[in-house]
């Protein structure tokens, strides 16, 4: 067996836990990470891994050799990613993980034509709303909206800012009029997108001082985008959604902007990538693509965006 591969079957084993837990990882069989493990305690003569029935544990052999296998592991990745960026062309796999709406409207189509000017390059592209381990899950590149925690060795790139529209459809508005403020907004009965915790509010940006925020009546609660705006669209009331989202209802008069003389909130859009000693050229072109790019695909107000500055940093 190749030691370098059975070093990093052991070290994904020792940090997902275990066995079963590497081989789906790591698209392995449960028995074949068992030999690779078995390979390296014969060569070196000494158990790595306590393992029973319920649960496995490392050796005190094992988690020094753990660490050292963590060192030999990132050096032949930044050996080989050295080369790689020597010979320029972007190749290999790239695996995104991004929100789904949002991917696929608008990240998908970046990282398609990406694929097309390099046919080196592998896309390997996954759809969650969910927040994802970049090592432990495997992925090279996160697509994120709005605030981020901090997580050590991890980088964040702002790519593009989206714009919060309030719309409703032409029978809602004939039924129940148009809000001519936020305090008007307030009183209808809005369609509402939210996941799971407390309700969050619609914010509004504000010259000074904090965001603006209305909290409108519960008329339908939904967590989906697309549901929120198939409602809105259906006449359920008023919904706050990214312009990308309704830009096309709104072009064909399937739904109104309201308050067209409110500025748009903006979120931010981030690229995350673990911080390693050379970035992959198809990591690089990657994220550059999605800066020069998905800004196109954020409609907002002009004057907003200069007010709250680029959409680079």
């Amino acid at each position: 067996m190749d030691r370098l591969t059975s070093m990093a079957v052991f070290v994904k084993a020792a940090d997902l836990g275990s066995f079963a837990a590497a081989a789906e990882a790591l698209g392995l069989s449960g028995p074949m990470v068992g030999k690779h493990v078995r390979f390296l305690e014969e060569r070196l003569g000494a158990r790595l891994i306590h393992r029973t029935t319920r649960r496995q544990s490392l050796t005190e052999f094992g988690k020094a050799y753990y660490e050292r296998c963590r060192i030999v592991l990132a050096e032949a990745d930044a050996a080989d990613a050295l080369v790689a960026d020597q010979l320029k062309e972007p190749r290999g796999r790239l695996r995104v993980t991004m929100p789904m709406h949002f991917g696929r409207r608008c990240v998908t189509p970046v990282l398609l034509e990406l694929a097309r000017q390099h046919p080196g390059l592998q896309l390997d592209l996954s759809y969650s709303d969910r927040i994802v381990d970049l090592v432990e899950d495997g992925y090279d590149l996160a697509i994120r909206t709005g605030s981020l925690d901090d997580r050590a060795g991890v980088i964040a790139r702002r790519v593009a800012r989206q714009c919060m529209t309030v719309c409703a459809s032409p029978q809602y508005i004939e039924r129940h009029g148009a809000p001519g403020s936020l305090d008007d907004l307030a009183r209808h009965r809005a369609v509402l997108y939210h996941r799971t915790g407390p309700q969050p509010p619609w914010l509004f940006p504000r010259k000074d001082g904090p965001p603006a925020q209305v909290f409108p009546a519960a008329g339908l609660r939904v967590d989906d985008l697309e549901a929120a705006a198939d409602a809105a669209a259906a006449g359920a009331g008023p919904a706050w959604l990214p312009s990308w989202l309704v830009r096309d209802r709104i072009r064909s008069g399937e739904l109104v902007e309201l308050l067209t003389g409110t500025p748009g909130y903006l979120y931010d859009a981030f690229a995350l990538w673990t911080q390693t000693p050379y970035m992959p050229p198809k990591l690089r072109v990657a994220i550059d693509a999605l800066a020069a790019q998905l800004p196109g695909y954020m409609i907002c107000d002009e004057t907003v965006l200069s007010a709250a500055g680029s959409d680079s940093d």
